[in-house]
């Protein structure tokens, strides 16, 4: 089969595509035969070995796929061969075929055909978790999201409208700020040409806002740490910046504020049922429409060093997407 393989770590000029062995699934784990795979910023990072996990070289990237069972492993029960589903690990989507743990593989939503269902597992089940359960968002609050025409970012703006909350983003282009508003934003922030913390106290009314919803890190972190109303918890999701800031830990005691940190691989393995029941409330929700995953670019394996590309100049809206079938 073909697949995306890291044989060095470094840039994505050091991946290559080869033809390696079929896998077979084993004791608790099932193949899936891969449709469309989901690029991610953390598959940028664990090809450099900068990330949580480093798998043993070689291996092949990407954490999300989805695509149809193809053979079913001992010990297997609530899964079948021909089943359409979403698959969930840390590396290893990018290919034909994947082997995956099944405790990570899920049905996919009727609504969704397979370039959807592949940008759907990691961008929804971060940013779900991390409204629901870090920050326990509630109906009327105000909801800052900054790089919010990104995967997780987009995501959190459909999820915090169904929560009730009053939805700001902050991008840095007005074509990202579109695709914000597209997703239903309330307010708009070009952070590239306006003052962060003067329009947030424009739009507050002074008062601050009850969440940060921050994937980006770098410079406007602590701007928006800053820009938190009394009780406000500032959700630390990834450092797309490449940056990762510090902050004057006394903003926290002059704020009663709560630096929160968002580790959703983790939350998987420590929280496991919640994660399924975070997992049946989404699928929920996009058989509902009222979430709707939006790939923006697609792409082959053979077009990786384009794809990773997206990342690396920022230009992703919504989901990129290997398509595979």
């Amino acid at each position: 089969m073909k697949a995306i393989v890291c044989s060095e770590l470094g840039p994505p000029s050091r991946l290559s595509v080869q033809e390696i062995a079929n896998p077979e699934p084993d004791a608790g784990e099932v193949v899936v035969d891969v449709a469309a795979a989901g690029l991610n910023f953390p598959d940028t990072l664990i090809i450099e070995g900068k990330y949580q996990f480093k798998p043993d070289l070689p291996f092949t990237p990407g954490g999300e796929a989805a695509g149809v069972i193809s053979s079913v492993g001992e010990g297997v029960a609530h899964l079948s061969v021909g089943q359409r589903v979403i698959a969930l690990s840390t590396y290893g989507a990018f290919a034909e075929k994947w082997a995956v743990p099944a405790t990570g593989v899920i049905p996919i939503p009727g609504a969704l055909d397979f370039e959807s269902a592949a940008g759907f597992g990691l961008t929804y089940g971060t940013s779900y978790h991390a409204l629901i359960q870090r920050a326990r968002l509630q109906p009327g609050e105000i909801m800052l999201v900054l790089g919010a025409a990104g995967g997780v970012g987009s995501a959190a703006i459909e999820i915090g409208k169904h929560l009730g909350a009053e939805v700001i983003a902050a991008a840095s282009t007005p074509e990202k700020l579109r695709f914000a508003a597209e997703s239903g934003a309330d307010h708009l922030i070009d952070y590239t040409s306006e003052d962060l913390r003067d329009r947030l106290k424009e739009i507050t009314g002074g008062r601050g806002v009850d969440v940060v919803y921050d994937p980006v890190g770098g410079d406007f972190t602590e701007q928006a740490f800053r820009s938190l109303a009394w009780n406000g918890r500032h959700l630390v999701v990834g450092f797309a910046a490449g940056d990762i800031p510090e902050l004057p830990i006394n903003l926290a005691l002059l704020k009663g504020a709560s630096l929160v940190g968002v580790f959703w691989g983790r939350s998987l393995s420590e929280e496991p049922q919640r994660a399924f029941q975070n997992f049946v409330e989404l699928t929920e929700l996009a058989n509902a429409g009222v979430i709707h995953p939006r790939v923006s670019q697609r792409f082959t394996l053979d077009q990786y060093s384009e794809a990773f590309a997206v990342f690396e100049n920022r230009s992703v809206m919504g989901k990129a997407v290997f398509v595979l079938e």
